[in-house]
């Protein structure tokens, strides 16, 4: 019985090794649409003298959500992070390549990281309400950036913000309490709020449902559907079962590289590059 166990993990191990040596060409599937909301070209990443992503292309269209999977430290975060220029803060990362945002380079040297970050928000893995009230949590974005001018119209933003966030009937009475005085699945739709409160054209998460129990989930994941009749939406998930049921497309990240894009249905049941297979199936990962 040993023997077999032995003999199975060798094997796997040695398909795994030849399918990462397999993988020397192009993205397969598609990478690219007609109606392109941000375009990623030759994208290449580097901490220090360590490079994370290999020569990524990729387009997420208008009003579309794409899914991002593979392995623990496949590029996939560190992809995402690049796209609001939130790797900006690390000292020793480089990146070359393009990142064009409705035509324009979001990394040209006179591009304003504040304004882009209103354009492009981001959802994190764990919730991170201010310690602030509710109200406040999701007025903060809209007073900075000077998009209300009297009361009346930073309380239609603050409902309008919760409404599309599904949670103005669970908070409306209690606007003035701590944020952070929620449950999980109530905090991570309050960042939601906030994040859509200034009117972003783009909204990325990141793992954002990995924290929360699974009705929680399922209220995120319905919420991303109708976000995504207004916002384009890029998420990263562990989860290839949530993949499956947000996202239109779903791309595929091993050791830094892009594997495979697709429309999600293909990708879970008829992959096109044997990588994609071998995760999708279990055989590593």
């Amino acid at each position: 019985m040993k023997e077999t166990q032995t003999e199975n993990l060798t094997e796997r191990a040695e398909q795994k090794d030849h399918l990462q040596q397999e993988h020397t060409g192009e993205t397969v599937g598609t990478s690219f649409c007609n109606d392109a909301k941000m375009s990623m070209r030759n994208v290449n990443v580097y901490y220090g003298d360590k490079q994370a992503i290999h020569n990524v292309s990729l387009d997420i269209g208008r009003n579309e959500v794409v899914a991002m999977i593979g392995p623990s430290g496949c590029g996939k975060s560190t992809f995402l992070r690049c796209m609001n220029r939130m790797n900006d803060t690390i000292e020793s990362c480089r990146i070359d390549g393009e990142f064009i945002l409705d035509g324009a380079d979001i990394y040209h040297a006179k591009q304003d990281v504040v304004p882009l970050r209103a354009k492009v928000g981001m959802v994190f893995q764990k919730p991170n309400p201010f310690p602030k009230s509710i109200y406040d949590n999701v007025a903060y974005g809209p007073r900075v950036h000077g998009l209300a001018d009297r009361r009346s119209d930073l309380d239609e933003i603050v409902e309008v913000s919760l409404r599309r966030a599904g949670l103005w009937e669970e908070v409306k009475d209690r606007l003035n309490s701590p944020g952070t005085g929620l449950s999980g699945g109530q905090q991570q739709r309050l960042c939601i709020a906030r994040t859509i409160a200034v009117s972003p054209e783009v909204i990325l998460m990141d793992e954002p449902c990995s924290a929360l129990d699974p009705i929680a989930t399922a209220k995120i994941e319905e919420l991303i559907a109708e976000l995504s009749e207004n916002f384009t939406i890029a998420i990263v998930t562990h989860s290839m079962q949530q993949a499956a049921r947000v996202s239109d497309r779903t791309a595929y990240f091993h050791m830094g590289k892009l594997i495979e894009v697709n429309d999600t249905k293909r990708v879970f049941t008829n992959p096109e590059h044997d990588l994609t297979e071998a995760y999708i199936t279990g055989r590593f990962g």
